[in-house]
């Protein structure tokens, strides 16, 4: 069995931390490699807020027992709160390859549904930080948290809450389909996905930023390197142009020619909005992927490249 360990009891306690955003001072870069952001609420509980935070731990225990214990202690001298209430009296861990899996007592189900995406975030894009830890879930008295829809929330990535979390009014639940590499990297298999989507943030710009971060789903892999960058993406009369840097070109996982493109095509048409869609590369449809697929297709969906063929 793993060793489950108590980390923190919730109190406000003081302690003193550079803080940005709506804690009311400015966080101010120290130059260390050692800089992390610790993230709370501002005093009106619907902004989430990052305070810097240095540390010389490296240990990957000790600086999860250390975040912990930071989300729950707010310097008394600023507008700040922690984003899990007081009434959350212990939270324990397990740490299981690259998932840090959370429990925290019955009383995390009292928060209200506001508060509880505000405090998953705080809690994902803090932990997430440390070298090592990708995902996170939590536990509700030994059972998965659940969305509004009833569902597990499942694994939580930094990625899952995009241009950090400011104003929760401005956010709503996103839900996508996308498509990543087989195992054997000649086909796409699906995996669902749903995120808290900025609304200043385009649909079509978070699908293209989802696949760049990778899959989370077992028996998907990769399709686009990390690298890529997201230039520009808009649509026009059902066509979706979408602009890249020219990491793009320089893909070198190792899944056949049009995986990467489809993966793409085949997200993005899962929008009612989308039909057809454009690749760029720094504003230029003339390169060519691959040595094989010219950009200057605009593309279609093709459920050719589905694992087993599948039509609709």
């Amino acid at each position: 069995m793993k060793h489950v360990r108590n980390v923190f009891a919730v109190v406000l306690l003081t302690l003193a931390c550079l803080v940005c955003g709506g804690c009311g001072a400015e966080a101010v870069p120290t130059g260390d490699d050692s800089g992390y952001m610790i993230y709370y609420l501002n005093a009106s509980g619907n902004q989430l807020v990052g305070s810097e935070y240095d540390t010389a731990t490296t240990e990957k225990e000790a600086l999860v027992q250390e975040f912990l214990a930071r989300l729950n202690s707010v310097p008394t001298d600023l507008e700040c709160q922690s984003a899990m209430p007081e009434q959350v009296e212990k939270m324990t861990y397990r740490l299981e390859k690259n998932v840090l899996h959370l429990y925290a007592d019955a009383n995390y189900a009292l928060m209200n549904s506001v508060r509880e995406i505000l405090c998953r975030a705080a809690l994902t894009k803090t932990l997430t930080q440390i070298e090592g830890i990708d995902y996170l879930t939590i536990y509700c008295a030994e059972q998965p948290i659940i969305d509004a829809t009833g569902n597990p929330v499942g694994l939580l990535s930094a990625a899952d809450f995009v241009d950090s979390i400011r104003d929760v009014n401005s956010f709503e639940k996103t839900e996508m389909t996308l498509y990543f590499a087989n195992e054997t990297g000649d086909a796409l298999v699906s995996e669902k996905r749903e995120i808290m989507r900025s609304i200043n943030t385009s649909v079509e710009r978070l699908i293209v930023e989802q696949l760049i971060g990778g899959p989370q789903q077992a028996g998907a892999f990769a399709t686009i390197p990390k690298d890529v960058k997201v230039l520009s993406v808009s649509v026009s009369e059902s066509v979706c142009s979408i602009n890249l840097d020219a990491a793009f070109l320089n893909n070198t996982l190792e899944v056949k020619e049009y995986i990467p493109i489809y993966s793409i095509v085949n997200s993005l048409s899962e929008l009612s909005t989308v039909s057809r869609v454009e690749i760029r590369i720094n504003g230029s449809q003339d390169a060519v992927f691959r040595d094989l697929i010219p950009l200057s297709t605009v593309f279609e969906r093709n459920y050719d490249y589905l694992e087993g063929g599948t039509t609709n």
